[in-house]
């Protein structure tokens, strides 16, 4: 649990000759988040204009982009990257234009290659069609009086050509397209047409180009395809050379090109006058000094102020220019912390006055999802996985997911061997007659596993998930669990508001809550024990029952007149606490199921598939199945506890993940900051200048 790294406003003041250098400067310190200029917010300023390079950076980069899709290079193209001051020579040498003229040339011809051979692939198709009728190509052509016509139908349209004086030749296929070519006077076109078209003719274009019969104009054109088709591939052999020279400086060019363009926008963020530059800008407390040193000492003229250090209260902000009211939020957490901001951020980033819950969600989470689990089995290949992906991932959406498989799986071993003493859903010591199924002891024979576990685990054999003498324990751990939870998600709230408006607002405000809640737990804690340990046995109320009933009842009373302001709504709400409270039984019903799924999965594998027989005389057992049923009992082993392990991931992370935003979260997190993005150059394809590498500010 922390609260954001608290932040300075500063004031950088300097002439409009020097801005390239304070550009530099302020990327330099990699700490600075701009604030955006307000138009008419400050008399005689206005927003800047992009820096003369912008322009020719923006239209190179748009030619790179062009250049990189065309080729096919992707984020994930592995490339070598390029020194800083290699790639801006090469770019200020016209190299952006010489590879585009380059690229571009095998680009149009590839293209006209595409056109050339879908014009002749729609020939190819016209002369299959006119090949069906025995009539040379140059007879379709070259009358006066007479006209020709050949195309599709969908039925036979002799019937509707009698009566016209015209010569028909046909073609029907019961497998492709029907062909009809028409000869007839040119007075009759219209009633040719009309005829026709009652049969549904489209009309095929008969090439003017060829003389001949249609079945050599066929081959010549097949000819023609196959001679584009291998100077196409040629084409494309081309642009895969083309892909292999150019990658490293195409892609070097993009990301140098990208950060000029970004550079050269930030006087359009900022108030210029005629002559001089103003910028307003948070940066960490700690580091506005360092950084106020720096810009002073780097850029001659310039003049750096510190104007604020901004305190978590929001009383007195009423007069504050809305562009200075919000500071962006920093993120204060440590290296294992850090990878689970991700989840925090999915609902919102934490405001500058509140709370960052990602240290509560890093510790209970884990906590959460391992309880569930509870099997040395199946907390193994979390961990295992969990570290390979830590080591591996890059991305937010694969980190976190190794994050809650490694730490998660920890949990889980935790549990497993020293809470439940569970590995694969069996026990690692006890035997039938102690009142158990199958457990490792059992299964291999080893008589001093008790001796090794019976001070370590609960009872000697651990927690049984599914036994009757445990399931009651588990119940109550689980709400007793979720008890602490969300007790400390009403003292978050109340910390919250006691930063933001002082301590008396917020019990006002939040401490009525945190008294209700109290008063429905100690009141269904008395009514409770009353129902499940006297009413069975016609006892009256105990002391103890009676005394928690009271106070909770007197709680419930004053938390309800300190939320008076919410009205009735706050008494509806109440029994929402209740079912807040008891949400958190599913960790010990998910914890039952997948064991009992277990227990499930072991005694058709081993008992029935396996043929083992446990002796209770000589207390040991055998195997009396076939090699058959052997094979199967382990086949059955793998599935059923590899599909309980996915389903696990499943049901514990969605319910772990839930628990937290959804019960805990939602008592004491707004939300809605606004996220700290220092102005920050990050090179991957391109190699910083060593001189003028500068460690974080």
């Amino acid at each position: 649990m922390s609260l954001p790294e608290s932040m300075s406003r500063i004031v950088i003041v300097g002439t409009k000759t020097h801005i390239d250098e304070t550009i530099e400067a302020l990327y330099d310190a990699k700490a600075i988040h701009l604030i955006d200029h307000t138009v008419g917010a400050d008399e005689g300023f206005t927003l800047g204009t992009p820096r003369p390079y912008s322009s020719k950076a923006s239209e190179r980069l748009l030619k790179v982009r062009a250049m990189t899709k065309g080729l096919g290079i992707t984020p994930k193209t592995k490339s070598n990257p390029v020194p800083e001051d290699e790639i801006k020579s090469q770019i200020s040498s016209d190299s952006v234009e010489l590879v585009e003229k380059e690229v571009n040339s095998v680009f149009d011809k590839r293209n006209d290659l595409n056109q050339r051979i879908t014009e002749l692939n729609a020939k190819k198709r016209n002369l299959e069609l006119i090949s069906a009728i025995p009539v040379d190509i140059e007879l379709y052509s070259g009358y006066r009086s007479i006209f020709s016509v050949v195309g599709t139908v969908v039925d036979d349209p002799s019937s509707s050509l009698q009566g016209i004086d015209c010569e028909v030749f046909t073609s029907f296929q019961k497998k492709g397209d029907n062909v009809v070519a028409v000869f007839a006077k040119v007075a009759d076109r219209d009633k040719v047409s009309a005829a026709l078209a009652e049969h549904g003719f489209s009309e095929i274009q008969v090439p003017s180009d060829i003389t001949g019969s249609a079945a050599n104009a066929l081959a010549a054109v097949d000819r023609e395809i196959s001679a584009a088709q291998t100077e196409l591939e040629s084409a494309e052999k081309e642009i895969e050379l083309l892909f292999i020279k150019h990658k490293d400086f195409l892609e070097a060019s993009e990301e140098e090109l990208s950060i000029q363009v970004e550079k050269g926008e930030i006087p359009v963020r900022i108030a210029t006058s005629e002559y001089t530059f103003v910028i307003d800008a948070w940066v960490p407390e700690k580091k506005a000094e360092p950084i106020k040193e720096m810009i002073e000492s780097k850029v001659e003229g310039t003049y750096v102020e510190i104007q604020e250090t901004r305190s978590r209260s929001l009383e007195g902000l009423e007069n504050v220019e809305p562009r200075f009211k919000e500071p962006p939020t920093k993120m204060n957490n440590g290296k294992i912390a850090k990878e689970f901001e991700y989840p925090t951020k999915l609902v919102s980033v934490p405001k500058y006055q509140e709370i960052d819950p990602t240290v509560l969600i890093a510790i209970f989470f884990p906590l959460f999802f391992g309880f569930m689990i509870g099997d040395v089995g199946y907390a193994i290949p979390f961990i295992i996985i969990g570290a390979y992906g830590l080591k591996v991932a890059r991305s937010k959406d694969w980190r976190i997911i190794a994050t809650a498989f490694f730490f998660g799986g920890i949990w889980a071993f935790i549990f497993g061997f020293f809470f439940f003493g569970e590995c694969l859903g069996m026990h690692f010591v006890g035997l039938p007659t102690d009142g158990v199924t199958h457990t490792w002891q059992q299964l291999l024979g080893l008589d001093n596993l008790p001796a090794i576990f019976e001070d370590i685990l609960p009872a000697g054999h651990g927690v049984s998930k599914i036994g009757s003498e445990w399931i009651g324990f588990l119940m109550k751990l689980s709400v007793y669990i979720g008890i602490i939870h969300l007790l400390l998600g009403y003292v978050c709230s109340i910390y919250n508001k006691t930063i933001q408006h002082g301590f008396k607002h917020a019990f006002l405000e939040k401490g009525g809550w945190l008294l209700a809640f109290l008063g429905v737990v100690m009141l269904c804690y008395g009514l409770a024990n009353y129902l499940i340990y006297c009413i069975p046995d016609g006892l009256p109320f105990s002391t103890i029952d009676l005394s928690c009933i009271a106070i909770g009842a007197v709680l419930i009373v004053i938390g309800t007149v300190l939320n008076r302001h919410e009205g009735a709504q706050a008494i509806l709400e109440l029994p929402g606490i209740v079912g807040n409270v008891l949400s958190y039984a599913r960790l010990a019903a998910i914890g039952m199921s997948k064991a009992g799924m277990a227990l499930a999965f072991n005694y058709i594998a081993i008992d029935m598939f396996a043929g083992y027989v446990w002796d209770p005389v000589t207390q040991t057992g055998s195997v009396e199945g076939s090699i058959i049923g052997i094979v199967f009992c382990f086949v059955m082993i793998a599935f059923g506890h590899l599909m309980i392990w996915v389903l696990a991931i499943i049901s514990a992370g969605l319910h772990g993940i839930r628990l937290q935003y959804v019960e805990f979260m939602a008592k004491f997190f707004d939300g809605g900051g606004i996220e700290f993005e220092p102005l920050k150059i990050k090179r991957k394809k391109t190699i910083s200048n060593a001189k003028n590498a500068t460690s974080e500010v």
